[in-house]
């Protein structure tokens, strides 16, 4: 993975902060969770955890184009955003994919109807370039509507030539290696802030532990991953260089990118052959 410009059969990544990443193939931008915006500031000023900014964001929603679809892995607002999501409206016509059962909420975040995927784990979706499915996620715990629908969601997006596992905001939940070990993943995009009593106990639901993230990959055989949701709140957060201490100390293992915001990645496929998906 390195930042030269994409081509072949290289599908490109860039890390927007937090849990947003922008992924182009064929001149086509697929975006999951981006939160461009300041809107948690105005929402929580004056509380415990009042989510002021540590770094501006890399480009703000209006700017950006190509866009053909958007994946939101769940409703709290640093990964589905109005404002955000009333930015990219400005010069794109995204679809959108939210857990189904959040759809009103989708609404309700500025998100048109007539562009609202709601999809449950399980299923799949075509958007452009780019093929989503839909698995389960444990934002510390699994969670279902009264219909049995997942609250939290991961996605796997096949670009045809390299597969990128977005886990969402996630714990290690039972059955969780199996259900990756098949989907033949190149690359996860993995949340390392941890999780506490404290946090949890003000209303912010916790990620994996960085030595989570290194066993899932190791068990499910993804061969690299890159580390995400730090560095923006300074309540949610792991410091980067800690992360690179303890990463090189655990010597082998998956592959695995500890990025700067803004940062580029391309993705070349390790698992399997390009056309063989």
């Amino acid at each position: 993975m390195n930042g030269t410009a994409a081509s072949g059969d290289t599908t490109q990544v860039w890390w927007l902060g937090q849990a947003g990443f922008a992924i182009r193939r064929d001149q086509q931008v697929l975006l999951v969770d981006p939160y461009l915006s300041d809107s948690l500031a105005t929402k929580y000023a004056g509380t415990v955890f009042p989510h002021q900014r540590l770094h501006a964001a890399p480009i703000a929603g209006e700017d950006l184009n190509s866009v053909v679809a958007v994946l939101h892995t769940h409703a709290h607002t640093d990964h589905m955003d109005p404002w955000t999501i009333s930015g990219l409206l400005q010069s794109n016509r995204p679809q959108f994919v939210t857990p189904l059962a959040r759809a009103s909420i989708a609404i309700e975040r500025n998100i048109p109807a007539e562009l609202l995927n709601g999809i449950d784990a399980g299923q799949r979706v075509r958007l452009g370039s780019f093929s989503v499915t839909a698995i389960p996620a444990a934002h510390e715990e699994l969670t279902r509507d009264a219909d049995g629908a997942h609250h939290f969601l991961g996605y796997v997006i096949d670009t045809g030539t390299a597969r990128i596992y977005h886990s969402g905001d996630c714990v290690p939940y039972p059955g969780q290696i199996d259900i990756l070990a098949a989907l033949d993943i190149d690359v996860a995009l993995l949340p390392i802030n941890g999780r506490d009593r404290h946090r949890l106990a003000n209303g912010v639901p916790g990620n994996f532990k960085l030595s989570e993230a290194v066993e899932l990959c190791s068990t499910a055989g993804i061969p690299a991953f890159i580390c995400h949701h730090f560095g923006l709140f300074d309540f949610n957060t792991v410091a980067p260089d800690a992360v690179i201490d303890e990463l090189r100390k655990g010597g082998g293992g998956p592959a695995w990118t500890v990025p700067a915001v803004g940062a580029a990645f391309d993705i070349v496929p390790t698992n399997r052959k390009a056309g063989e998906r």
